[in-house]
C-alpha cells in the first residue's frame, strides 16, 4: 500500500493538506502531515501569539533534521510531497535517498537555480531584511499566494491558513545544496503558471539541473495556477489527482 507524507510550506500549516488527504484516503493511499516545529495548532492561535521568539530562531538545517527523522521512522520508505518549501526539503530528503518517491509542488530552489523574475523578489522581500518571525499582511498574501483569486476568497483563505514564519528558513534555501548528479528515486515537478513566488521557469530550471541520466524527473505545468494551487478555487483536485496517479503508477 502507498504511504504519503506530506510537507507543508512557509506561512501556513498541514491544515494546507486537509483536502489532499481526505482525497487520497479515498484512493486507500495511507497519508500523514507532520507540522514544522512551532507551526503546531490552529492557525488563528498562532497568530495571536506573534512574534513567538522561538519561532523567529527555527532554521531550515533544523527543518531537514526534522523530517529526516521523520522519515527513518517508517516501516518502509514513504512518498514525500512537499510545497513550496516543504518541496526543497523533498528534494533534499531525496538527494538523500530517503523516499520511495518525490513530488516538489512549486518548489523553493537549491543553490544553483539562478532564474529570478520580479515577482519572485517582491513576494520574498518580507523574509529578505531584518530578524524575528514575520507575520504577512493580507496583500502581501494575496500578491504572493492567492493572486488570481477575488478579495472575498483571499480573505477566507487568509484567515483559515496563514500563520507567522522564521525568515530563516526562507534565507536559508540560499545555501541549500543538491547533488545534481546523483542517482536518485522518482522525482515530480508541479509548477503553476501564474505563480508569483516560484514562477514556473523557476521550476523548470529546477528540474533542467538533474543530470543522473539514470534517474526519473518529470514536470506537469498547470497554466493559470497560483502559488496555492494545492488548495485554490481552481480545481486543486486536478492537481491532487494527476500527483496521486503519478505516485501510484508503476
Amino acid at each position: 500500500m502507498t504511504s504519503v507524507i506530506f510537507i507543508h510550506g512557509m506561512f501556513v500549516t498541514p491544515l494546507c493538506w486537509s483536502g489532499w488527504i481526505d482525497r487520497f484516503n479515498t484512493r486507500g493511499i495511507l497519508c500523514e502531515a507532520p507540522a514544522w516545529p512551532h507551526h503546531e495548532g490552529v492557525p488563528a492561535e498562532l497568530r495571536a501569539q506573534h512574534p513567538n521568539a522561538a519561532l523567529g530562531r527555527l532554521t531550515l538545517d533544523e527543518l531537514f533534521a526534522h523530517f529526516e527523522a521523520i522519515v527513518k521512522k517508517q516501516p518502509s520508505p514513504p512518498v514525500l510531497i512537499g510545497h513550496s518549501m516543504g518541496g526543497l526539503i523533498v528534494q533534499t530528503l531525496i538527494n538523500r535517498g530517503l523516499g520511495a518517491r518525490g513530488v516538489a509542488i512549486d518548489s523553493a530552489p537549491a543553490k544553483g537555480v539562478t532564474v529570478l523574475r520580479w515577482s519572485m523578489l517582491r513576494s520574498n522581500l518580507p523574509i529578505l531584511f531584518g530578524s524575528g518571525p514575520v507575520l504577512l499582511s493580507e496583500s502581501q498574501w494575496r500578491y504572493a499566494f492567492d493572486n488570481t483569486s477575488t478579495p472575498d476568497e483571499v480573505h477566507a483563505h487568509y484567515d483559515k491558513q496563514l500563520v507567522p514564519e522564521s525568515k530563516l528558513v526562507g534565507r536559508g534555501a540560499l545555501g541549500a545544496k543538491i547533488d545534481w548528479e546523483r542517482a536518485h528515486a522518482p522525482l515530480l515537478f508541479v509548477g503553476g503558471g501564474a505563480d508569483h513566488i516560484i514562477p514556473h521557469a523557476v521550476n523548470e530550471a529546477n528540474v533542467k539541473k538533474y543530470a543522473h541520466a539514470g534517474s526519473r524527473v518529470d514536470y506537469k505545468l498547470f497554466d493559470g495556477r497560483t502559488h496555492y494551487t494545492i488548495l485554490d478555487g481552481k480545481g486543486w483536485e486536478e492537481v491532487c489527482d494527476f500527483v496521486g496517479d503519478w505516485i501510484t503508477a508503476a
